[in-house]
């Protein structure tokens, strides 16, 4: 479904042409976004010329050259090299006040002002996977600086590969990372734990992939379409005395629920770390 669009006539600039940024770029043109105003940089010339040939956009392998003019700085490098470009960018855009956003973990956006310049608007951002096949979930914060019309810019990018949801204070970061940034692994592992499971019960391997794969697709559909809680949802399928409630059983004596909080706990406090 094509989004409403807003500000699409923002000039967006993306340092960075990797998986992340290319399923943005491609969200985004997918949902209407015009082509010429937006543009990419990247060492990898491969990258580049896929991006091109795919989309259309303007490429370069100069970051100086694709921020020129740009309205917001979308920041898809990897957090070890973050410091190294922003540093080397900075001269560039001196006296100018373009949107950065960064979808980079572990990055804060004191780490971005103190590389870059102290006082840019800034929105710190962390998508997950899923945003690869434009069903994916990010979180957005916003520094003081930022105002309504490059929020809604933010909005429209993140929009374009799934849902965007706004926090008001930074540390509410940690917190995303460890639900949905981290959460793709989580359901990863129940659904490689589910086919050796059908495997050790005599299924065929690819018999159990697909149960385990179009049984995870279609939960979550029926959670989305039903909007309830899910341990209702849980509830309507496990009959008294009947096999979910006997696999229920096991899981929960296994005390499932307090190994998946301390988990996400964890990834949260290793966030808070990473993050200085």
């Amino acid at each position: 479904m094509t989004l409403a669009l807003k500000n699409e006539t923002a000039k967006l600039a993306f340092i960075g042409a990797g998986n992340m940024a290319s399923s943005i770029i491609g969200g985004l043109i997918n949902n209407g976004y015009p082509a010429d105003l937006i543009s990419a940089s990247d060492p990898s010339e491969d990258a580049l010329k896929k991006l091109s040939e795919q989309h259309g956009i303007i490429t370069s392998r100069n970051n100086a050259n694709v921020i020129t003019g740009a309205d917001a700085i979308i920041l898809a490098v990897k957090p070890q090299i973050m410091q190294q470009v922003l540093t080397a960018i900075a001269a560039d855009i001196q006296n100018k006040q373009p949107l950065i956003i960064s979808i980079a973990a572990g990055i804060t956006v004191n780490n971005i002002r103190y590389w870059l310049a102290p006082d840019l608007p800034i929105v710190r951002t962390m998508p997950n996977t899923p945003a690869l096949v434009q069903t994916g979930a990010t979180g957005l914060y916003a520094n003081e600086r930022v105002n309504s019309t490059q929020k809604a810019i933010a909005s429209t990018i993140f929009e374009s590969i799934g849902i965007a949801i706004w926090f008001d204070e930074e540390t509410d970061m940690d917190r995303v990372v460890a639900i949905s940034g981290s959460g793709p692994a989580y359901f990863f592992l129940v659904m490689e734990a589910m086919e050796q499971a059908g495997i050790s019960l005599g299924l065929q391997p690819e018999v159990a992939r697909k149960l385990t794969l179009q049984t995870a697709l279609g939960s979550a559909k029926l959670a989305l379409t039903e909007n309830l809680d899910p341990a209702e949802l849980r509830r309507r399928v496990t009959s008294p005395g009947g096999t979910t409630e006997a696999a229920i059983g096991e899981l929960a004596s296994g005390g499932l629920m307090q190994l998946f909080a301390k988990a996400i706990k964890a990834a949260s406090d290793r966030s808070k770390e990473l993050a200085g």
